[in-house]
């Protein structure tokens, strides 16, 4: 089985939402950041806070190079992995790209009360998010699924994107 790559901004479900699949499926699943930060031995917020993001961005492309090419996984990645076309080339070789999609506000509620958001912490982060997210935007609609998750939970979303990927 191809991998089941999820994609989206932050706060749209990715990481609840492969646990799902991963127990549906019956598949293991991989947190990108989750990896990056057990072979960095520190957080993705001291990675940004030391080295900025552009570093971060090149230890989440060559984590995606180790993982990319295994099967039978459910892959949920950061909110920023579609801003390097290489990354979504080299998921997409052995994987159907989902994106989980919500509105800026319910981003900003299921996000406002996390610390570990290093892109957030500003002064305005509704404001924040919305740049982001109409910036980003054009590269979420690359993914072969698009699901928007609002008012849903992530077991519902899980047997949605099972019924749709059925069918690619």
């Amino acid at each position: 089985m191809k991998n089941i790559i999820l994609t989206g901004f932050m706060g749209t479900g990715k990481t609840a939402v492969a646990k799902e699949l991963s127990s549906l499926l019956n598949l293991k699943m991989v947190d990108i950041d989750n990896e990056i930060e057990k072979a960095e031995g520190i957080t993705i917020n001291e990675i940004f806070e030391r080295y900025g993001e552009s570093k971060f961005r090149d230890i989440e492309t060559e984590m995606i190079k180790k993982i990319s090419p295994e099967k039978n996984l459910i892959i949920s990645t950061g909110g920023g992995v579609v801003l390097r076309e290489e990354n979504i080339r080299m998921l997409k070789e052995n994987g159907i790209i989902i994106c989980l999609i919500a509105s800026p506000e319910t981003i900003f509620e299921r996000t406002k009360n996390n610390s570990d958001r290093p892109l957030l912490k500003v002064s305005d982060p509704l404001k924040k998010i919305k740049e982001l997210l109409e910036f980003r935007m054009p590269f979420y609609k690359k993914a072969d699924i698009i699901i928007n998750t609002e008012g849903k939970a992530p077991l519902q979303i899980a047997e949605e994107i099972i019924e749709k990927i059925k069918w690619i």
